[in-house]
């Protein structure tokens, strides 16, 4: 009996031996800049149905696409890498997301692409770069890519970076010249509680955050351009107009006027 099991256990062993070793996971760093308005980072998904087909196909709010939005950054990438990579499907791993709304300038925003699967590791990712740049280059733009351990999404995910933005501010009346150039190089304190907009998905808390004001001007008789410095995790466009109360002091605070974000745009993720 004993040596019955140990015959029949030997081929067992030999198809474990005969088993292809798994495909590599490659991790690609890089930043990117999004030029398009409308443009999320990952994936839109409708928040009724979630993507899911079956639902999607009677759903109102997607009218059946199952997404809000057609792209976004991770769907444009994905879309040339992963088969590019030979890869079975890849993962978008950003350090934070600006609204669907707000473009990401300067030197763009960090992010890890993780492609799993990879059948094709060793891609000459300079030559995917310029190529895809060729095809997307007016949406989208990314910095050279690098190979990174996975740490380094953790990395990503964890950091907390101050931003540069610039808004473009409508106002119910325009200040003098006067208490605009007072107002550069003020920094204050705030206490933001979770905005109107984003209350259905987050906690509802109070959070103390930091702005400066870099520049402001004036663009016509009711607008300003202002550009900001402010800690990780401000609510901009709410610190423009007050949020009903639920931002404490705001720009319409500052300036005794009702006040609103009409356009926003990072210049820069303050991470060196």
């Amino acid at each position: 009996m004993t040596e019955t099991g140990k015959e029949s256990a030997k081929p067992q062993a030999g198809k474990a031996q005969s088993r292809k070793p798994p495909r590599p996971k490659v991790y690609l760093e890089s930043r990117y800049q999004k030029l398009e308005r409308g443009l999320p980072q990952t994936i839109f998904y409708c928040p009724i149905c979630k993507g899911d087909r079956r639902k999607s196909k009677n759903c109102q709010r997607c009218e059946g696409f199952g997404k809000l939005t057609k792209d976004s950054v991770q769907e444009i990438l994905s879309r040339r890498l992963v088969p590019a990579l030979g890869a079975r499907f890849g993962k978008f791993h950003g350090a934070g997301r600006e609204d669907v709304d707000v473009l990401m300038l300067g030197r763009g925003r960090p992010f890890v692409f993780e492609a799993v699967g990879a059948r094709r590791p060793d891609l000459d990712l300079d030559a995917f770069l310029e190529e895809f740049h060729e095809r997307n280059g007016e949406r989208v733009r990314f910095a050279p890519f690098r190979r990174v351990e996975k740490a380094r999404v953790a990395y990503w995910k964890e950091a907390k970076f101050a931003k540069v933005y610039r808004a473009e501010v409508k106002l119910a009346s325009l200040p003098g010249a006067d208490r605009c150039a007072e107002l550069v190089g003020h920094k204050q304190a705030i206490v933001q509680r979770t905005p109107q907009r984003v209350a259905h998905r987050r906690a509802d808390l109070e959070r103390e955050r930091e702005v400066e004001i870099c520049a402001i001007e004036a663009m016509d008789s009711q607008k300003l351009l202002l550009e900001i410095r402010c800690s990780h995790g401000t609510y901009v466009k709410e610190w423009i107009s007050g949020d009903e109360g639920r931002t404490k002091s705001s720009l319409s605070d500052l300036l005794g006027c009702a006040a609103e974000c009409a356009q926003l745009d990072v210049l820069e993720v303050l991470d060196a």
